[in-house]
């Protein structure tokens, strides 16, 4: 069987090099083949391919494409590929419209994906809770996006632009990652590390009281990822398992392969209809004296297809304030530490949406995964499980 092939864009970031290790632990009878890319974090090469040392590392500009070339020729045509790459900060965003633009709309990327003659690999694309406008709680999928700064209409313009390019996708609205540092510590700030910090200190702080997220454990947000490949791969096996492409003239349809259905399992030809849906049709034939019906059995017309949109978040709404007292609470500093203030006392040069809260009902509904609550994310962030 072929070794899948799986592209971690971004891999050198927060996410990424969560996604990659937790990618290369994998050690059944089908590991995947890893690459990641990177941009200006070389420094963080070292550390990461010493941790993964069968992993192919590949220097990609997003907003000209110059490497995705040499990833074909050395790597090919990954089947999945995870878009952690982003330029994620609100206020650098604000002033450099355009780098927020090019980096964030994965122009390059799904051009390049375009250059190979099948079109059946999976993008999983990292978007934002930012591009709802904050002035309702728990937001759904379906509810209009109203971005209220140029970080958020950038992930807007991302979404759109990839579920009107690219065939396959899940598109992951996150609310703000929080877990252990990486294997190369990443510059960025991490937030439960902040707040353990600045408290830690015993000194008062300001929090904002009037601003809500859903902050998602970052080994959830891995697990997804890793559900939505495992997912696929399943199902390209199955597709290939299944069906058998014959093209001899244009009105050739695709055929199926009567005698594998009936030697699969059912509750594996269930798995592939719950993963291709869009693509399926029902098939009736004749089997001795009369018509059945058979559910399960479909003709894909347009081959196997994904397309996902999913709110990831954790189960818990909570403020600035609250996150800080939750960390407050497990490592036992002073509450009165934390002083609450509204969040237009501070001018931080961006506007931010208030309540951006989401409602995840459909991400535990369609991948059956159950988000760590916010306390608990927290005590193993901070090792106290």
């Amino acid at each position: 069987m072929e070794t899948k092939r799986v592209l971690v864009v971004g891999g050198t970031g927060y996410l990424g090099q969560h996604v990659l290790l937790s990618l290369s632990r994998i050690k059944d009878s089908a590991p995947y083949d890893l690459a990641f890319t990177y941009h200006s974090n070389s420094n963080l090469l070292e550390p990461l391919l010493d941790a993964i040392p069968h992993s192919h590392a590949f220097h990609v500009d997003l907003t000209t494409g110059d490497g995705f070339q040499s990833i074909a020729s050395k790597f090919g045509q990954p089947h999945v590929v995870v878009n952690c790459a982003a330029l994620s900060v609100p206020r650098v965003c604000e002033k450099d419209p355009d780098a927020a633009m090019s980096i964030n709309v994965p122009c390059s990327l799904v051009n390049w994906l375009s250059s190979f003659e099948e079109r059946d690999t999976l993008l999983i694309h990292l978007s934002t809770d930012q591009v709802y406008e904050g002035v309702k709680s728990f937001y759904k999928e379906e509810d209009e996006t109203v971005p209220v700064n140029v970080y958020g209409k950038s992930k807007v313009a991302a979404e759109q632009f990839i579920s009107k390019t690219w065939p396959n996708y899940a598109i992951l609205r996150s609310s703000i990652i929080f877990g252990p540092q990486t294997i190369s510590p990443v510059q960025k700030s991490l937030p439960i590390q902040w707040i353990d910090g600045v408290l830690s200190k015993k000194e008062q702080v300001e929090f904002f009281h009037d601003e809500f997220r859903c902050p998602v454990y970052v080994k959830d947000v891995v697990t997804i990822i890793l559900s939505l490949i495992n997912k696929w791969i399943i199902g390209m096996q199955l597709h290939a398992s299944i069906f058998t492409h014959k093209k001899t003239t244009c009105f050739s349809p695709t055929l199926i392969n009567y005698t594998m259905l009936f030697t699969l399992d059912i509750s594996l030809l269930a798995l592939y209809f719950l993963i291709f849906p869009a693509a399926c049709l029902p098939l009736c034939f004749d089997i001795g004296s009369g018509p059945i019906i058979i559910i399960l059995v479909v003709l894909v017309l347009e081959g196997k297809q994904m397309k996902l949109l999913l709110n990831v978040g954790g189960p818990d709404r909570v403020s600035r304030v609250q996150m800080a007292e939750t960390v407050a609470h497990v490592r036992g500093y002073n509450t009165s530490l934390i002083k609450q203030v509204s969040a237009s006392s501070v001018y931080r040069g961006v506007s931010s949406p208030a309540d951006i809260s989401m409602d995840i009902s459909k991400l535990i509904q369609t991948l059956n995964i159950s988000p760590t609550s916010f306390r608990d994310g927290v005590m193993l962030t901070l090792d106290l499980t």
